[in-house]
C-alpha cells in the first residue's frame, strides 16, 4: 500500500476521477481501491440497467461514499457522446472498462459498445480537457490461436484474422486509444490482463462451473500440458492505479503503450481448472481429446444445428475456447514493473482460496455434479481385482490402454474377420513371428544411427513362481468346479443351478451364429463400459437403490396377496415361514 499513501501525501486535495464500466466485475474493484485510497471523489459510470446496488452493498464502503458525496452513480451508455460528456466532465482521469454484459450475438451492437464507444469516449475527453485515458483492454488481442505465445511481450503484433469477435474488436478500440494520445493534452494507456479472476467473477469461473455442468466438461482439450497466465483481480486493479500513476508522474514512460498485467506466475492451464473445480466440488474433467477432434466435432454440431435444429448447439462449447484451452499463453510482465511500477500484491495460491470461499454457494448447490475422490478404489476396480486389468480397461494410462485394445483388435480381425479358420490364423500368425524375431536377430547392433536392443533369452523364459501360481489357479478353479458339480448332483442349491443355467445359456448364445458379433461387442464393452460405470458410479448406486427399493415393495404386496393355498404349499416346501404372523420368503443358501 505505499504507492496509495504515497498519492495521498502528493495529492492532499481529492480529485475526480471516472469509472466508466464501474458496476462491473473488474470495475467494482477497481472503485473499492479508489475508495480506500482515500483522496479521490470517484463517479461511477455505468448502463441505467446496473446501477442498483446490490443488497450485500448497503453497508459496503460504496454505499457509504454514495451517502458522504465521495462517490456517485451516473448512468452512461457509450454509443452517446452526450452522456460520456455529462459523467466526465470535471475529472482529472478517465479508467474506461468494457461492461461486462456484452451482446457478443450480435456484432453490430458489439461494434458500436467496443469500437465507436471508444471513439466516442476519446472525443468526450478532448472536449472536457481530461489529462489521462487508462482503457482495460486483454491478452487476447494478440492470440489468433495458430501457434503458441511463450513469454509474449508487448512487441507481438496483432493478428491478421481474429477467430473471437470480441478479441478483434478490442484490438480496435485499444489501437484508437493509443494512437490519440498526445493529442490535445490527452495522455493514454492501455493494459492487457490475461485470464482475470477472483470474487464476484462473471466470466472465467463461471464459465469452468457451467463447463463442468455441460457434457463438456469431462474432456481435456489437447495434451493438459499448456502454460498460461492468470491475474487476481486486485492485481489489476493496482494496475490501473499503478498507470495512472505513471501518467501523473512519469509521462514519457508509460503514454501512449500497452502492458501485460498477469500475476508473474505462469500456470498449467488444466491444473488450474481442476483445482479451481475440485474446490468447488464440481465434475473435473478426465479424459484428454486433441484438439483437432475437438474442433471438428464442434464444427459438425453446429453445422447440423444450423442446417436441422435437432441438436442443441452449447454456446459454451467455442472455437476460441478450444484454442485458449489447447494453446500454451504466457506474457512477460517486465515493461509493466519497469515503466508503471506495477507488482502484484496477491499470490496465484491465496487469489483462488479468496475466488473459491466466494464461490462457495456453488459447491452447496446439489444440482452441480460432484467428483470423486481417485485416491479411493472405486467398486469397478475392486471388481476387476485392483490389478493390471483394472488400470488397462479404467484406462489410467491412455497410451498403453489403447496399445492394448488395438493389439486385440488386431487379434479379433486376424482370427474372426479375415476369413479365414482359426487353425489356419493361429499358424499364419505364428509364422509371421518367426520371420520377425529371425529378422530382428540379424539385424546389426547399429542401424541409421540407432542402437537396437537384442532379445535376452529371458524375454521368452516364464518365471517358475508365475507357473506355480497358474497352475495353482487352475487346479483351484477346477476343485471348485467339481464341488458345485458335487452340489448339483446331490440335488441342493437352487442359487447353484440357475447360476449355472444361465451361465451355460448366455454361453451358448454367445457361441452360436453371432459368436463373431458377440465377441467384438464384448471386446468394445470391456473398455469402455467399466469406464463409465466409474465415471457414474454414484449415479449407478442411486439407480440400483431405487430398483431394489422398488422390488422390495412389489414383492412384499405379493407376499400379502398370495392365496392360503399356495402359502401352505410354500410353507410345506420350506420356502415361506412365519415371522410374527406373515408369511416372508425363505432364502435359500
Amino acid at each position: 500500500m505505499a504507492m496509495d499513501d504515497r498519492l495521498a501525501e502528493l495529492n492532499p486535495k481529492p480529485r475526480t476521477c471516472v469509472v466508466l464500466g464501474g458496476r462491473g466485475f473488474l470495475g467494482r474493484s477497481l472503485v473499492l481501491r479508489l475508495l480506500n485510497i482515500g483522496k479521490w471523489i470517484v463517479r461511477v459510470a455505468d448502463s441505467t440497467q446496473s446501477l442498483q446496488l446490490d443488497p450485500s452493498e448497503r453497508d459496503s464502503l460504496l454505499s457509504q461514499a454514495l451517502s458522504s458525496g465521495r462517490a456517485s452513480l451516473h448512468g452512461v451508455d457509450v454509443r452517446d457522446t452526450s452522456q460520456i460528456i455529462a459523467a466526465i466532465e470535471g475529472s482529472s482521469v478517465v479508467f474506461y472498462l468494457d461492461g461486462d454484459d456484452l451482446p457478443t450475438h450480435d456484432f453490430c451492437q458489439c461494434y458500436m459498445i467496443v469500437v465507436q464507444g471508444a471513439k466516442n469516449v476519446i472525443s468526450a475527453c478532448r472536449d472536457c480537457k481530461v489529462r489521462r485515458l487508462i482503457y482495460n483492454s486483454s491478452a487476447d488481442v494478440v492470440f489468433d490461436g495458430s501457434k503458441d505465445i511463450l513469454n509474449g511481450d508487448e512487441s507481438l503484433a496483432y493478428p491478421w484474422k481474429f477467430d473471437d469477435m470480441l478479441s478483434d474488436l478490442k484490438a480496435q478500440a485499444e489501437s484508437l486509444i493509443l494512437h490519440s494520445n498526445d493529442i490535445d493534452g490527452l495522455l493514454t494507456c492501455v493494459l492487457r490482463p490475461s485470464n482475470v479472476f477472483g470474487p464476484g467473477d462473471t466470466h472465467l469461473v463461471p464459465f469452468f462451473v457451467n463447463l463442468a455442468k455441460s457434457g463438456w466438461g469431462k474432456f481435456i482439450i489437447g495434451s493438459g500440458e499448456n502454460m498460461s497466465d492468470f491475474t487476481y483481480v486486485e492485481n489489476v486493479t493496482l494496475a490501473h492505479i499503478c498507470a495512472e500513476e505513471a501518467l501523473e508522474f512519469r509521462m514519457v514512460s508509460a503514454a501512449g503503450k500497452a502492458f501485460f498485467i498477469t500475476n508473474l506466475e505462469p500456470a498449467n492451464f488444466w491444473v488450474f481448472v481442476l483445482l479451481i473445480l475440485e474446490c468447488l466440488g464440481c465434475q473435473r474433467p478426465l479424459l484428454k481429446v486433441p484438439a483437432k477432434m475437438a474442433w471438428y466435432t464442434l464444427l459438425f454440431i453446429k453445422r447440423v444445428s444450423e442446417k436441422y435444429g435437432k441438436i442443441k448447439y452449447n454456446n459454451l462449447m467455442s472455437a476460441h475456447y478450444i484454442q485458449l484451452a489447447s494453446r500454451s499463453r504466457t506474457f512477460d510482465c517486465t515493461a509493466a514493473q519497469n515503466q508503471i511500477g506495477y507488482s502484484p500484491v496477491v499470490s496465484l495460491e491465496e487469489g483462488v482460496k479468496l475466488t473459491v470461499q466466494s464461490f462457495s454457494n456453488i459447491a452447496r448447490n446439489s444440482s452441480i455434479p460432484t467428483f470423486r475422490n481417485f485416491n479411493e478404489e472405486s467398486k469397478v476396480e475392486k471388481l476387476l481385482g485392483s490389478g493390471e486389468v483394472a488400470d488397462i480397461l479404467l484406462w489410467r494410462d491412455e497410451k498403453k490402454t489403447f496399445t492394448y485394445f488395438l493389439a486385440l483388435s488386431m487379434l479379433y480381425y486376424w482370427f474372426f474377420l479375415s476369413g479365414r479358420t482359426f487353425a489356419s490364423s493361429l499358424s499364419k500368425l505364428l509364422l509371421l513371428v518367426s520371420f520377425g524375431l529371425y529378422g530382428y536377430g540379424i539385424l546389426p547392433p547399429k542401424m541409421l544411427g540407432f542402437t537396437l536392443k537384442t532379445l535376452s533369452l529371458s524375454c521368452f523364459e516364464i518365471p517358475e513362481m508365475v507357473v506355480k501360481e497358474k497352475i495353482a489357479t487352475i487346479a483351484y478353479l477346477w476343485n471348485r468346479g467339481v464341488c458345485y458339480l458335487r452340489l448339483l448332483a446331490q440335488g441342493d442349491g437352487w442359487y447353484i443351478f440357475f447360476k449355472f443355467a444361465a451361465s451355460f445359456f448366455f454361453l451358448k448364445l454367445i457361441l452360436s451364429h453371432a459368436s463373431t458379433v458377440s465377441l467384438g461387442v464384448a471386446l468394445v464393452l470391456a473398455f469402455t463400459l467399466f469406464f463409465v460405470c466409474e465415471q457414474y458410479e454414484s449415479e449407478i448406486d442411486g439407480l440400483a437403490k431405487l430398483l431394489f427399493n422398488r422390488f422390495i415393495s412389489v414383492s412384499g404386496s405379493l407376499r400379502t396377496n398370495v392365496p392360503a393355498s399356495v402359502q401352505q404349499y410354500l410353507q410345506k416346501r420350506g420356502i415361506l415361514h412365519h415371522d410374527k404372523g406373515a408369511a416372508t420368503v425363505k432364502h435359500q443358501k
